[in-house]
């Protein structure tokens, strides 16, 4: 499925899920593609628990402690999303 007017494209794969070593090959297989295209992991629907370790892959570490710092300046008690939006 996709809404290509703002070129977000979403796939879509059918595989099963009771073999993690293929669901990481399919996932890290289509991450390598996407990002040589120039295209990101993660776009309008955020990062979320699912795309946590993604982003720890993808992410350039600098950009990775900003936002952690970012995030602890505005919340401090860790209140907000706790472990949802940033990977630790």
């Amino acid at each position: 499925m996709a809404h290509l007017g703002d070129g977000n494209i979403h796939h879509t794969s059918y595989i099963s899920r009771n073999d993690p070593d293929v669901m990481d090959a399919l996932v890290n297989a289509v991450e390598d593609v996407v990002q040589e295209l120039g295209g990101s992991f993660s776009a309008e629907h955020g990062i979320g628990v699912s795309k946590l370790d993604t982003m720890k892959r993808r992410k350039d570490p600098v950009a990775l402690d900003a936002m952690r710092a970012i995030k602890a300046a505005l919340d401090p008690n860790n209140i907000l999303n706790p472990g949802k939006v940033i990977p630790q």
